[in-house]
């Protein structure tokens, strides 16, 4: 019975923006469990073939495809060929993001609203012609990829805090909407992880590494790996009953005020 409610055999799962990174990390999580994935990026097709290589690797079934998430068009078509030639898309995975690290006072409006329009707009696009598909067949899964900065503010994130808080209203109201269908919505909202854009602050005496280690209680950064188990659950049948949910994996961060520097 408890290997049945992780089994994701069978399942078929779009991760936008899974071509490296934390997205990867995700579906290499969503494959090992069993689901088929569907690797997104918009940067170049080689990145993507590449990709799909090391997912193979790994014995993981993936097959690749580029599309534009903030572009409508494209994520239509994409998504119907997607349906045609493989299957019908059982857990979708809102991964693609971008930050721009500018301080409000300073920033661009055009900068501001490409984030909100990749961080915000693009999980709603993505969501609304994925579950057409998941209503007619009355079950589906859909994981927002939210953040820390859904809650806290931090200096020259601001385009991003405000694009991913408000991707958590957008999760509890696509939970509203579609869990009468058994289309189950919720959110993951990673902490810091040592990842390779993270590798050169992730160094004894660097002051952000040193900020990280000591506002964590688990006084660590995050592997990421550590999303995969939360992803598999809320892409799973032990999650059916879960809905508009922020899981947030982080450490500990948000559950504590922090320390004084002179405490251990």
């Amino acid at each position: 019975m408890g290997q049945e409610l992780f089994n994701l055999n069978g399942k078929v799962a779009l991760v936008t923006g899974s071509t490296h990174g934390l997205g990867m990390a995700m579906a290499k999580g969503l494959g090992k469990a069993g689901a088929t994935i569907l690797v997104n990026g918009n940067s170049s097709q080689e990145k993507i073939d590449k990709a799909v290589v090391e997912y193979k690797s790994l014995g993981i079934k993936a097959i690749g495809y580029k599309f534009d998430v903030s572009n409508e068009d494209e994520v239509k078509a994409s998504i119907a060929k997607i349906e045609s030639e493989v299957a019908p898309i059982d857990i979708l995975v809102n991964n693609a993001g971008i930050i721009k690290r500018t301080p409000l006072a300073e920033m661009e409006v055009k900068d501001f609203k490409q984030v909100i329009d990749i961080d915000l707009v693009s999980p709603f696009i993505v969501s609304k012609h994925v579950v057409k598909g998941m209503i007619e067949r009355k079950a589906g899964k859909i994981i927002n990829i939210c953040s820390m900065m859904s809650e806290l503010g931090r200096n020259t994130v601001g385009a991003y805090a405000a694009a991913k808080g408000g991707l958590v209203m957008l999760t509890k109201n696509m939970a509203t909407e579609w869990a009468k269908h058994n289309v189950q919505v919720n959110g993951i909202g990673p902490g810091y992880f040592a990842t390779s854009q993270t590798a050169p602050i992730r160094v004894d005496g660097h002051p952000f590494n040193d900020f990280i280690v000591g506002r964590t209680p688990a006084a660590k950064w995050g592997s990421p790996d550590d999303l995969a188990g939360a992803a598999i659950f809320l892409s799973a049948k032990a999650s059916d009953f879960v809905n508009g949910h922020i899981l947030y994996v982080d450490g500990g961060i948000l559950a504590t005020i922090g320390k004084p520097s002179n405490e251990d």
